[in-house]
Parts: structure tokens; sequence; C-alpha cells
């Protein structure tokens, strides 16, 4: 027998004169006394079943007249079981031992159905009219395949006239190209809507050299040209409300969608805020400034609604603060305080009373020296005042300057190294030194700073010294 090849089944010899079943496969070698049949089939995994019970061994044995022909053949095929690959499965008293010649192919599934789908080839293909105009103004088409691809398959798209319109507010050839890389879609708005634009912007605008400056700062808000009667009134009622073009052209490339607001909306917002400062206590002559201020300050405080505000202030006032403490809230907090939940905010109160150990009255104060109390949520507290403590800095010292919890545990460990720098001792002294913007800590640093490196005395003085 060939020494690579290998028999597909082992299985137990019948007993002599037996007829076989057809089905048993062997290893194609001669049948000696009827024991192996020759199987020339394909090769096919099959079960054999062996067993070490002492009770059948003696019949076995009897199968064959010849016990040395026997110990030979049965030699033999131990020797080509221990050849072959194979695996044991134990049971009570039987095993079942598969022998493999190859391992079985992989399966080949193949689809009942499936479906193909065409694509028009026109769709994915740029308008090179476009392209050609784009690259006309030095336009890097490769920025816009980048970003907004899309813009290069339109079909109707205006790249002369938006380049036109725009060199006629006085851009030049470099500012058009960053302009059209940076807001391609400008080139599918139809020129009629640009020019209508132009014009709303310039009521704000005072020159436009003016305009061109903003457009190419903002050139997203100017090529929105969608619901453009409503923006125009708008700008029209901010300007009657008393607000500064300045202002409002600020608006108009950082708050555009304030714009978008149905005017009727802003109008009653306005109004809601007015007499919410009246009935806190506020005073009608100073009305106008306050709410110009707050405006100028977070103007999208118009796109809160109505029902929020009188929430947030009937909660607060339930809390126990004053009608002038809520004012002080208010206008501290920007208006930013209707975007609070009642649920967080109550959260927030409880916490700050239980880390600080205060009375209600006392808690009140500290939240109107702090209004950030009412806006981070208790896990952000807890932090920041927990690294506050590993830097030395006791609880008393925080409750006494509580505005250092603005500061995010990065900024207020980056001021007390540099603080340490000097030698001041951050944890032996005042909070305040920490509070403030970065421009205002900064300008504190150096006066600190100049002050450390200040002679002690002059020495350009004339010394009075008595002769």
């Amino acid at each position: 027998m060939d020494r690579h090849s290998r028999p597909s089944v082992l299985s137990a010899c019948a007993p002599a004169g037996q007829k076989r079943a057809p089905d048993l496969i062997t290893d194609g070698c001669e049948p000696p006394c009827g024991c192996w049949e020759l199987n020339s089939g394909p090769l096919e995994e099959q079960p054999v079943l062996l067993t070490a019970e002492p009770s059948l061994q003696p019949l076995f044995k009897a199968q064959c007249g010849h016990s040395q022909f026997m110990m030979r053949e049965r030699a033999r095929a131990y020797s080509m079981l221990w050849r072959t690959s194979w695996k044991v499965l134990t049971g009570p008293q039987l095993c079942r031992l598969r022998l493999y010649r190859t391992p079985p192919p992989a399966l080949k599934i193949r689809p009942l159905a499936y479906v193909t789908y065409e694509t028009d080839s026109r769709s994915n293909q740029e308008n090179t009219r476009t392209v050609a105009g784009l690259h006309a103004c030095s336009v890097d088409i490769r920025k816009i395949r980048r970003l907004k691809p899309w813009v290069l398959l339109e079909d109707d798209t205006h790249v002369e006239e938006i380049a036109d319109i725009l060199k006629e507010l006085g851009a030049s050839k470099t500012v058009v190209a960053s302009i059209l890389e940076r807001c391609p879609e400008a080139i599918v708005c139809s020129p009629a809507a640009v020019k209508a634009k132009r014009e709303l912007w310039q009521m704000v605008c005072k020159s436009e050299a003016e305009l061109i400056r903003l457009i190419e700062q903002f050139p997203e808000p100017f090529f929105t040209v969608k619901d453009q009667e409503n923006q125009k009134l708008n700008v029209q009622f901010f300007q009657e409300l008393g607000l500064k073009n300045v202002v409002i052209s600020r608006f108009l490339t950082t708050a555009s969608s304030i714009f978008r607001n149905p005017v009727a909306n802003n109008k009653r917002m306005i109004g809601v805020l007015q007499e919410s400062y009246l009935n806190l206590g506020g005073s009608p002559a100073n009305a106008k400034v306050w709410l110009l201020k707050l405006l100028s300050q977070n103007p999208f405080i118009v796109l809160s609604s109505p029902m929020a505000v009188e929430q947030i202030l009937k909660f607060l006032q339930g809390q126990g603060f004053t009608d002038s403490q809520v004012l002080q809230l208010l206008s501290r907090l920007k208006g930013f305080l209707f975007q609070l939940q009642p649920g967080s905010i109550q959260n927030s109160i409880s916490f700050a009373k239980t880390t600080f150990e205060c009375t209600d009255r006392e808690l009140r104060q500290l939240v109107v020296d702090c209004p950030v109390l009412l806006c981070y949520p208790a896990p952000v507290l807890e932090e920041r005042i927990q690294a506050l403590l590993k830097e030395g800095i006791s609880m008393a010292q925080i409750r006494e300057s509580p505005m250092v919890l603005e500061l995010t545990p990065q900024i207020f460990q980056y001021r007390i190294r540099k603080l340490n720098s000097l030698g001041y001792r951050i944890k032996d002294g005042h909070l305040a030194s920490l509070n403030g913007t970065k421009k205002e800590f900064e300008a504190n640093f150096s006066k600190m700073q100049a002050k450390q490196g200040r002679p002690l005395f002059n020495p350009v003085a004339p010394l009075d010294v008595d002769e």
C-alpha cells in the first residue's frame, strides 16, 4: 500500500463466511479472510464503533481461523489508524472514531436571487462648465471635491454671476476664490437672491468694504438666502428696538438663526422679558437699557419660549429667592437661566447646601454670588471642589470665593503653578487672584510680576541726609 494513502474508514472484521455490508469503505487492499473490502468510491465520513468490553473480546478473536494472521492484520490496522488524523469521543462503553483523509471542502452557497443596481452615469459626472468657471476664478477644485463634491454635480450653477457680484463689492480675485472654496454652495444660489441678501446686509453695514469683510469672514450666513422677507422684518424690528447696526451685523453673522425665527415670535419674547423685568422690581426708566444689554450679550434668548421663562421664575421664587435676587440671577447669567430645567437646578442647590453646610438663607446668597452653582450639575461641581482640595485649598476659602468654581481643574491648576512661580502661596491667600477670564488673569499676573521686580528704593531719588 502507498505510504501516503490513508484509509477512509476502519471497521471491525465480520465473522468468517459472512458477507459484509456493501457501504463500508476500506483502503483498497485485497480483503484477507473477508475482513477488509475494497470500496473505490468517494471518501466519506463513517462512524466506527470500538469497544473495550472484555466479554466481547473472545468473539473478536474467534472471527478468523489463523491467529497469527489475525495478529499481523490487527497490527497493520493499528498502524494505519495511528497514521491517520482522528478524534475519539468517549462514552459509557462505546467510543466513536472519525477519520478524515482530507479536510472537508468549504461550503459554497449560491444565492437564490440577487439584485443588480444600475446608476445613471450622468449622476456621477461633474458639470464641466462649473469646473471650468471655478478654475477661471483660481478656486482649488480639490478642496471642493473633498468637502462638498455634490456642488460640482449640480446642473444649474452661477459661478460667473456670483463672482461678479462679489467683485462689484470690491472683492479681489483672491478673496473671491477664498469665499467660493469655503462656501462652494454659493454658486447654486440664484443671482437675484444674492443681490437681495446684499441689500439686506447693506442696511446694517456702513460701506461695501465692511460688507465684503463680513462676507469673507462669514460666507455661509450670507449665502443662506431662504425666507429673506422674514429676515428683513427682523432687522427692521431690532433697529426699531434700539439695537445699534454693529450689534445687528454681529447677529447676522454669528446668530443668524434668530433672523429665521418668525418676527412675531421675537416680538412676543421681547415683550415677555420686559414684563418680567418690571414684575421683578426693575425700574421702568432702565427697562430698555437692561433689555438691550441682555439681548446683545445673548441674542439667542429670543428663541426661548415664554412658558419656560415663567416656569423658571416661579420655581426660583418658590425656593425662597426674592424678586431682587431673581433679577440679579437673570442679569448675571445673561438669560441662559431659561435654558435650565427646574429638576437640574434643584439637584445643584441640594448639592451646594450639603457640601458647604449652610442654611437656606446662606445658600441663596451663595447662589447669588456664584450663579454657576445653578448651571453645572452636581458631579461637575464635586469634581472641581475635590481638585481644589487636592491643591491644599480649604473649603472655607472656596466658600469665601465661590467664583473659582467657574474654572475647570486644568485652568486653575495652571494658574496656581504660575502664581507659585512668583512665590505666591495660593492656599495661604485669597482665591480672587485665580478668578476672571484668561485676559484678566494675565493682566493681574503681569502686575504681580512687575511689582515683584520693582526695587525697594528709587536709586535716582535724592537722599535726605543731614550734613
